[in-house]
C-alpha cells in the first residue's frame, strides 16, 4: 500500500514538472521578452531617478534655502518672486513643485500673506500637505489671518479652532487669543469666554497666559 502510494506521488511530480516543463516550451519566448522589458524599464527609472529626478531636487533644495534667507530677513516680496538672481517661493512652486520639500507652499503663503494678498495666500496654504503637526498648526492660524484679512470672521474662528486642536503647546495660546478676538468680532462672548479661560487653565505660563486676566475681566464685566 504504501509502495502504491510512494508510486502515485512520483507520478504526480513527473507529471508536473512535464507540464512545467511543456510551459516553458511553449511560453519561453513571451516569458523571455518580459524579463527584458522588466529589466529595461528598471533600468530606466533608475537612470531617472539619478540623473533626472535627483539633480532637480538638488536644484530646488538650493534655491529653497536662498529663499529662506530671504524669508528670514523679512523681504517677503523678493522672497516670494525672487530679484532676476535667485528664484522666490513662487518661481520654485513653478519649476519645481514639492521637490525642495512641501514646507515651500507654506513659505509662499506666509509672504503672499505678509503682502496683503489674502485669497492667494490662502491658496497656497491650503496646498501645504506637511506632516508637521507644528507647522500644520501654524499654516491653519496663517489661513484664518487671510480670512480676518478679508472679513470673513466665520471661516477665520473655524481656522483659528483647527491650529488650537492640532498641537498641544504654547503656541496654541496664540491661536486661542486670536478665536477668542474673532469670537468677540461676532458678537459671541460666551465663546470667546470659554478660549480665554482655556488659555489661564491649560496655558498660563505662555505669553498669552500672563495677560489674559484681562481678556477674562473685560467680559465677565458686561
Amino acid at each position: 500500500m504504501a509502495k502504491e502510494i510512494k508510486n502515485e506521488n512520483a507520478e504526480a511530480v513527473v507529471e508536473a514538472v512535464s507540464k512545467t516543463e511543456k510551459f516553458f516550451n511553449e511560453n519561453g519566448k513571451l516569458l523571455s521578452t518580459i524579463c527584458v522589458a522588466v529589466v529595461v524599464a528598471c533600468a530606466a527609472v533608475f537612470c531617472w531617478y539619478k540623473f533626472a529626478h535627483e539633480p532637480k531636487v538638488q536644484e530646488a533644495l538650493g534655491q529653497m534655502a536662498l529663499a529662506e534667507q530671504t524669508f528670514r530677513a523679512g523681504d517677503y516680496e523678493v522672497a516670494l518672486n525672487g530679484d532676476g538672481n535667485v528664484l522666490g517661493f513662487a518661481q520654485i512652486i513653478d519649476e519645481y513643485g514639492a521637490k525642495a520639500g512641501k514646507a515651500v507652499y507654506f513659505y509662499a503663503g506666509v509672504c503672499e500673506l505678509q503682502n496683503g494678498n489674502w485669497e492667494q495666500a490662502i491658496k497656497y496654504l491650503e496646498s501645504y500637505k506637511g506632516k508637521d503637526e507644528i507647522l500644520a498648526a501654524r499654516a491653519a492660524a496663517c489661513i484664518g489671518d487671510a480670512y480676518v484679512g478679508l472679513e470673513n470672521y466665520s471661516k477665520a474662528l473655524a481656522c483659528f479652532e483647527k491650529a488650537a486642536n492640532t498641537v498641544d503647546n504654547m503656541f496654541a495660546a496664540g491661536y486661542l487669543l486670536k478665536a477668542g478676538a474673532v469670537a468677540e468680532k461676532l458678537g459671541d462672548e460666551a465663546k470667546a469666554l470659554a478660549y480665554y479661560k482655556k488659555i489661564k487653565d491649560q496655558y498660563p505660563q505662555s505669553m498669552e497666559g500672563y495677560d489674559i486676566d484681562k481678556y477674562i475681566g473685560r467680559i465677565e464685566a458686561k
